[in-house]
């Protein structure tokens, strides 16, 4: 049991929670810097946030390898038998490398039609197909440091990522300034080009760090072997399913801010509000989905169903605390919150009369979120993708479609964020009772 107590769960939750805030911070310094900037701030601030925006899909996407990758070294871990998967590693390693690879080369040929798409002109689009240029080389130094990741948090350890991710920011905030501003009589101001270099050297120096880690502190090394590990198949697999199941996530919310778009500037400015906060709460809650997803693997590799069944009511309780913690915090500063994003009224009314709905439904995400974590630890990605398609498609577009039609606006999206989150939540908390409660006897 001393696997599930409250401090081995905490070992691995907060230094996951840190380096998932530290992540974000890379793409929010570059708008911050740029946008103050002496020449065009505006066209570059709009360029940047655009990239960032193209950058993130990508990569949450491409990144599942991580998820993967981190499932089955937890389960071979649990059983003891973590030799089967050192000649895995190097070649889990080497496919995120030429998938990288392959996506830079599409992505920046094709970037100014890419960005065209996005309604980007002029200097605007300029800016950001310059910018990409650059920042898209981060595409093999970030899928290579995520899968290196994973290997860590199959290992129990959040610790190393957490060490890299923060230095990682901390380099690029140093050098956002540096690049982008220049410095007198030594580095010439670069502008928009400053912001996209600092950005690779940060990537840079996270995947040295991990690498370090990976070679000191694993059991593995990256000499590929020509015979494919049988369990290739079966990550990639699970990195493709967990693929389409996040495509279908980035869908929902690209069509809640479609249509907050198009409800006009006001309405997609209190949306932006709403989903970073959101987002924000989901990278507080994402640490303990990760504990989850390692010991829960790891349980399973040691067919420990007993204390499986533990994991999920201990990591459960105290995801859904943190969610009644941050709801009360904000309900304490409920007008003030929106004053640190924006002072335009009409912006503030619209979040004001919206966000006591987001908080409502943080205890469902906490549930959601934590067996999200758990499942894909037990390598149950094809169900996480099947529940992902049936709640967009069957669930959270119709409920859009029909509070749209009654002219709701931002009640319609937030309600079928609600329902999409509670049908999530539902059909994982009934999928593992009645797979994994048999069992805890």
């Amino acid at each position: 049991m001393s696997a599930i107590s409250f401090k081995n769960i905490n070992k691995l939750a907060i230094p996951a929670i840190i380096a998932g805030i530290a992540e974000p911070l890379i793409s929010l310094t570059d708008i911050a810097i740029i946008g103050n900037v002496d020449t065009n701030p505006i066209e570059a601030l709009a360029a940047a946030g655009i990239v960032g925006s193209f950058l993130s899909a990508i990569i949450w996407i491409v990144a599942q390898t991580k998820t993967a990758i981190s499932s089955i070294v937890s389960q071979h871990l649990g059983s003891n038998r973590i030799h089967a998967v050192k000649t895995l590693i190097p070649q889990a390693i080497f496919f995120n490398l030429l998938l990288s690879i392959l996506i830079y080369a599409i992505t920046a040929f094709f970037a100014k039609a890419i960005f065209s798409s996005y309604n980007a002109e002029g200097l605007i689009l300029n800016y950001a197909e310059e910018y990409y240029q650059i920042r898209a080389i981060g595409y093999p130094l970030t899928l290579v440091t995520f899968a290196i990741f994973g290997v860590f948090r199959g290992l129990q350890n959040t610790l190393w990522a957490m060490k890299c991710s923060l230095t990682g920011a901390l380099v690029n905030v140093v050098l956002d300034y540096a690049l982008v501003y220049g410095v007198e009589d030594f580095i010439p101001a670069m502008h928009l080009k400053g912001a996209a270099y600092a950005s690779l050297a940060a990537q840079g120096v996270m995947l040295v760090m991990a690498l370090w880690f990976y070679f000191k502190k694993t059991p593995f090394n990256l000499k590929l072997s020509f015979n494919i590990n049988p369990r290739l198949r079966g990550l990639l697999l699970m990195a493709g399913n967990l693929f389409i199941r996040t495509a279908a996530l980035n869908f929902a919310i690209y069509l809640a801010n479609a249509y907050a778009t198009d409800y006009g500037r006001n309405y997609i400015a209190a949306q932006s509000i709403l989903m970073n906060i959101w987002l924000f709460f989901a990278f507080f809650i994402d640490g303990y989905a990760n504990a989850g997803n390692a010991i829960g693997g790891r349980l399973l590799g040691a067919k420990d169903y007993v204390s499986l069944w533990e994991l999920s009511k201990k990591i459960s309780k105290y995801s859904v605390i943190i969610a009644l913690m941050l709801m009360g915090i904000c309900a304490l500063f409920y007008n003030e919150i929106g004053l640190i994003f924006n002072k335009e009224a009409s912006v503030l009314v619209l979040f004001s009369s919206v966000f006591w709905l987001v908080l409502l439904m943080q205890p469902i995400n906490a549930i959601a979120f934590m067996f999200d974590g758990i499942f894909k630890g037990l390598g149950e990605a094809k169900y996480l993708r099947n529940l992902l398609l049936v709640a967009t498609f069957l669930v959270f577009t119709p409920i859009l479609l029909i509070g749209d039609y009654f002219g709701l606006k931002l009640y319609a999206i937030w309600i079928a964020f609600f329902a999409w989150m509670l049908i999530r939540s539902s059909a994982l908390v009934f999928k593992f009772r009645r797979k994994y409660l048999k069992k805890d006897i």
